[in-house]
């Protein structure tokens, strides 16, 4: 790898790591889609702190992104409160009117500055190598890996000094507000190095990796581990695995790096989402097959356990009884069943009648007790 791409997959793998840092917690709290309403609305914050200071590296843009990010915030809260709207109805109005505000500003009395839509949305990590920051004569990296590890830092930090008090308000926000722990400080304190985290991703990376960047690996992290500082620590390592594999699929298509470390996380979340051990989609698809079995054998149980001793005992219990129009089982499903059955002694096989076993009537009474209950 050449000097430049090292630093483009650098500057990625830090976005990656500050977004599911913060990412993590707006999962759990059920407000993903909180990610893109400050993500779009911090834009009019960014232009007027660049009408302000004519200045696009001036430190006062992510100032003002981050008051614009908590504005959003307590707009769509305050419109939610009304109850005459809910939360993700008030996102839809909130943060498109921002945006649109930062659009027409751009359009209209910025046209001749790096702030064009494209940039924007897209951002394009092919050009961050040569905006340099020179310190003594000396050229010590691009501006963005600057920024985006200064503001990885300070998520980090942040959330290592206040975990407690993020978990806390995070999972029992009743409890955090009884031990004086102000929760709504605390969520607003969250808000705002979202707001910070994804400004300093904005010029970079753009808006729409931000999204992806903060959703896709806390969530795919979610269905692998249930522990907060595991998750958070695997989202970040899922982040920078969705940074590198996106980076060498947009260097072998020649194709956006935004957009090819979108798509990377997307795959990394659909290979969780699939092979996932406990909560992917094949772990619970063989999940139900097997419960699916578990509960045929045991109506199989419940079934002779009803006739033992009855004057039909003997046509109740023929395997040929428990196909068609008496149980409604079709033959190869029956004989799996049966099969099934035998082979974890519930049941036993004798001149094409079943008998049960004493696994099988205990667990024939277990399931009958638990309906009588």
């Amino acid at each position: 790898m050449s000097g430049p791409q090292i630093e483009i997959l650098a500057i990625a793998v830090c976005a990656a790591v500050a977004c599911s840092v913060v990412g993590t917690f707006l999962v759990l709290r059920k407000l993903a889609m909180l990610s893109d309403a400050i993500s779009h609305a911090i834009l009019p914050g960014i232009v007027v702190a660049f009408f302000l200071t004519g200045d696009l590296n001036s430190p006062w843009l992510i100032i003002g992104a981050a008051a614009t990010g908590v504005l959003t915030v307590a707009l769509v809260e305050a419109l939610a409160r009304t109850r005459r709207m809910k939360e993700d109805a008030a996102m839809g109005l909130v943060f498109p009117a921002l945006f649109s505000i930062g659009i027409i500003l751009i359009s209209r009395y910025a046209g001749n500055v790096h702030l064009d839509v494209d940039a924007v949305l897209l951002g394009e990590l092919a050009f961050a190598p040569f905006d340099r920051v020179i310190l003594g004569g000396s050229d010590v990296g691009p501006r963005a890996l600057w920024v985006m590890g200064v503001i990885m830092l300070v998520v980090v930090g942040s959330v290592t000094l206040f975990f407690k008090e993020l978990k806390l308000a995070t999972f029992d926000a009743g409890l955090a507000a009884s031990l004086g722990l102000a929760p709504a400080v605390i969520h607003y304190g969250l808000m705002t190095l979202v707001s910070v985290t994804a400004v300093g991703a904005f010029d970079a990376v753009g808006l729409i990796l931000v999204v992806a960047l903060m959703v896709g690996p806390p969530a795919a992290a979610y269905l692998l581990v249930d522990r907060l500082k595991t998750m958070i620590l695997l989202a970040s390592a899922l982040g920078a695995v969705s940074a590198s594999i996106g980076f060498w699929i947009a260097h072998l298509l020649d194709a956006s790096i935004a957009g090819g470390i979108a798509v990377g996380v997307g795959i990394v979340f659909l290979v969780t989402f699939i092979l996932a051990p406990r909560r992917g989609l094949a772990a619970v698809s063989r999940r139900r097959r097997r419960q699916r079995w578990e509960f045929a054998r045991v109506m199989l149980t419940i079934h002779l356990a009803h006739h033992e001793g009855e004057p039909d005992e003997i046509e109740e219990s023929r395997v040929e009884h428990l196909q068609g129009k008496h149980v409604g089982w079709s033959r190869d499903f029956t004989d799996r069943v049966v099969a099934s059955a035998i082979e974890n002694h519930m049941v036993t096989l004798d001149d094409g009648r079943l008998r049960l076993t004493p696994e099988g009537r205990t667990a024939a009474g277990r399931e009958l007790s638990h309906e009588g209950s």
